[in-house]
């Protein structure tokens, strides 16, 4: 159907009561008009519904002539009044009914930006939508469900295992808890990232999923891969839609995050969180699976944009050099040393490769295993090969070291 939102896709798929288009700033405007200027004022800049900058109490008050603790006082109060509204019910009613949907299909709890994320998507037409703006839609509904609609979904604020997140009121946390500490500790021991599908598969695994699995069983009652498409890379699409609980519960845990190649590990990890151009040169090079140009270790790290800090070249390839965790396998071409990689020129690879045989070898078999360690030609090898103070040629064509 033209013009159709993916909130109405949503729902007409799984043949579920229609709860309407949501236009969370229509709604909050609806309710602050039934304030005065002042009291309307004073909670638009305060909670940013009018720029993604919210301002504070002392400004506030200097545009009003009020004080700090006055500039509070009425914030609080407007807040009262609009939760006595005897038509709040029915003016959050959509929204709300979706926001608990999505909670009880999620396992009760869900990271604040996840959340607010998919609530975008659903909606906003993106495509009448100025990005700019997104920031000010985040601040509506962080308002609307932190101070309205807390009655019966909470806001989860410095908590020591969770982002800031929502749950449900009656939400319990004791379980969840309890399996972000195990799933914590055992990234920890493993010392390892893990793909999506790994680490679900390790929550799967962890004692005290098995001892509250029926607790984490959600409702499962929207489809939501077109809505988190763009949200997340596509190829988490069908294990956030089929494991809602579970995926949840990992964007949840404080100290787990994903790395900008999307796997997950502790956050002190400086494979999730590099801190040196060294590091993420590491990452790059671990990510991409193959030795590459010190040139294209450097763009890519400028496009990743870990931290927005650019690299140069030059710096780039010093670090390959002096580190002896690279390998030079080729001109300008780096390997990682933990790939197998071993240093040095293509005739100490050679020497290496008849060590390890510990007999005589054909031009052939020699080429085939430095081709392993080294991107060269093979004219290269063939005049290593002409060392004669460390190979010589033996009957049946075959190279060994010299005694």
């Amino acid at each position: 159907m033209a013009g159709e939102s993916i909130l109405d896709k949503i729902m007409t798929q799984k043949q579920a009561e229609s709860i309407g288009r949501l236009h969370v700033v229509d709604i909050i405007e609806a309710l602050l008009s039934r304030l005065g200027d002042r009291e309307r004022d004073i909670l638009k800049r305060r909670f940013g519904l009018n720029q993604a900058a919210k301002s504070t109490l002392e400004e506030i008050g200097q545009s009003h002539n009020l004080t700090r603790e006055r500039v509070r006082q009425i914030e609080t109060g407007s807040i009262a009044k609009i939760k006595k509204l005897d038509e709040l019910t029915s003016i959050v009613a959509d929204l709300k009914a979706l926001v608990t949907r999505l909670l009880e299909d999620h396992g009760g709890l869900m990271d604040r930006e996840y959340l607010f994320d998919i609530l975008l998507v659903l909606a906003l037409d993106r495509a009448k939508s100025k990005e700019e703006d997104f920031p000010i839609y985040r601040n509506h509904f962080n308002f609307i469900l932190s101070k309205i609609m807390d009655a019966d979904i909470a806001a989860v604020e410095s908590h020591k295992h969770f982002n800031p997140s929502f749950k449900l009121r009656y939400q319990e946390l004791d379980h969840l808890e309890e399996m972000a500490k195990e799933l914590l500790s055992k990234v920890k021991t493993t010392k390892r990232l893990f793909v999506t599908d790994e680490i679900l598969k390790l929550v799967g695994e962890l004692e005290s999923f098995k001892k509250h699995e029926d607790k984490l069983s959600g409702k499962e009652t929207l489809e939501l891969s077109e809505a988190l498409r763009g949200i997340i890379p596509d190829e988490e699409l069908d294990a956030a839609n089929s494991n809602k609980s579970l995926y949840s519960l990992i964007k949840a845990i404080a100290e787990l995050e994903q790395n900008k190649f999307g796997h997950w590990g502790h956050s002190d990890s400086r494979e999730v969180k590099p801190k040196t151009i060294n590091d993420k040169i590491y990452l790059v090079l671990k990510n991409n699976g193959k030795p590459m140009h010190y040139e294209d270790i450097s763009k890519n790290i400028n496009e990743t944009g870990f931290d927005g800090k650019k690299v140069n070249t030059a710096t780039v390839h010093n670090e390959l050099i002096l580190d002896d965790k690279y390998v030079l396998v080729g001109r300008g071409l780096y390997a990682l040393k933990e790939w197998g990689y071993s240093k040095g020129t293509v005739a100490d690879v050679i020497a290496e490769v008849l060590k390890k045989t510990k007999q005589p070898m054909t031009k052939k078999e020699i080429t085939e295993e430095v081709m392993k360690q080294r991107m060269v030609k093979k004219t290269t090898i063939d005049l290593a090969l002409m060392n004669k103070k460390r190979f010589e040629r033996q009957t049946g064509n075959k190279y060994a070291l010299v005694k």
